[in-house]
């Protein structure tokens, strides 16, 4: 597991920074991925322009670790044939020492793939592969929701599973919604602390994680801190700044790679003395769920929704 200031690195790679606006939950966008019964020729509308697939692909190497979980999710795990070292759900991926992040075209040449998805080519890995006949798909970070559902659609037309695409995508729509419908709204929103690692970087509101939490009503103290916006959305804040703020609640992404929870959080000096350490509102989250846009991210509003509604009561 990446720790300190490599994995923050990571996931600010990951999580992306895009600034649209996202005041309601959205539902999946129409026309998203052009229409498609699952036949082949097909043209995708992507980051990296448009990816013509010729057949439908039945050796995809996913370097992207929530494509692999989408891909999954889909159907279409049967398809795949490698994934990169940081694609580790479903555990019954054929995870392998790819890394999208430093791609090594001859070790991805060697799976002879039809197909290889990636979560952005900022090296040239679109160029590198087409000399191969390999066509590359990209799915950088989500932005927001409608981002999340068409990616997952998107995928579905590519490799054929397009029907169980609609369906994933319509089911996290419809469960986000119910989560945020059956969640208790407070009469102005409760603020917290989201920790990516515990030198104290965090995410603003205007980040993927960001705006999700603010589908439950709550307020980022990232968003105050000096040099937030400079930051791209993901500030390292100080201990003081923190315990100033008094945070009602205090969300952990870093309890697998760090081993933080609520008993290492309140015996920090001064945490003790915070709002959501007193209240008991200190939550851990799977970091991996936690930097991820694919089906699991109705997990992760599920586990904060829970400990809203443990003290908010029912709306």
């Amino acid at each position: 597991m990446t720790k300190g200031p490599q994995r923050v690195l990571l996931a600010i790679a990951v999580l992306g920074l895009g600034l649209s606006a996202c005041s309601s939950t959205p539902q999946p966008p129409a026309g998203a991925a052009p229409a498609s019964s699952g036949s082949f020729p097909v043209t995708i509308h992507a980051a990296n322009g448009q990816v013509r697939i010729a057949h439908q692909p039945h050796a995809i190497v996913s370097l992207s670790p929530t494509a692999t979980e989408m891909l999954y999710a889909i159907g279409a795990g049967s398809q795949v044939k490698a994934v990169d070292q940081y694609s580790d759900y479903p555990p019954r991926a054929p995870r392998t020492k790819l890394d999208g992040y430093q791609p090594n075209v001859e070790a991805i040449v060697s799976y002879r793939p039809d197909l290889v998805v990636v979560a952005g080519d900022s090296t040239g890995l679109t160029r590198r592969l087409a000399a191969f006949g390999i066509p590359v798909l990209s799915d950088p970070a989500a932005a927001t929701l409608s981002d999340a559902y068409a990616q997952v659609r998107a995928l579905g037309v590519a490799t054929g599973d397009v029907v169980q695409a609609d369906a994933v995508a319509a089911s996290m729509a419809s469960q986000i919604a119910a989560i945020v419908r059956a969640t208790a709204k407070p009469a102005a929103p409760a603020t917290y602390y989201y920790e990516l690692e515990p030198t104290y970087y965090s995410v603003t509101s205007s980040t993927f994680i960001g705006r999700l939490l603010g589908l439950l009503g709550l307020k980022d103290i990232a968003d105050g801190a000096s040099g937030a916006s400079a930051s791209g959305g993901y500030p390292q804040l100080s201990s003081e700044f923190i315990v100033a703020a008094d945070p009602a609640y205090i969300l952990l992404a870093d309890t697998v790679c760090c081993g933080q929870d609520a008993h290492s959080v309140a015996a920090r000096p001064g945490w003790s003395t915070v709002r959501a350490v007193r209240d008991g509102d200190v939550v851990g989250i799977n970091d991996d769920i936690a930097s991820r846009w694919g089906p699991r991210v109705v997990d992760l509003l599920r586990v904060v929704a829970a400990d809203l509604d443990k003290h908010r009561g029912p709306s």
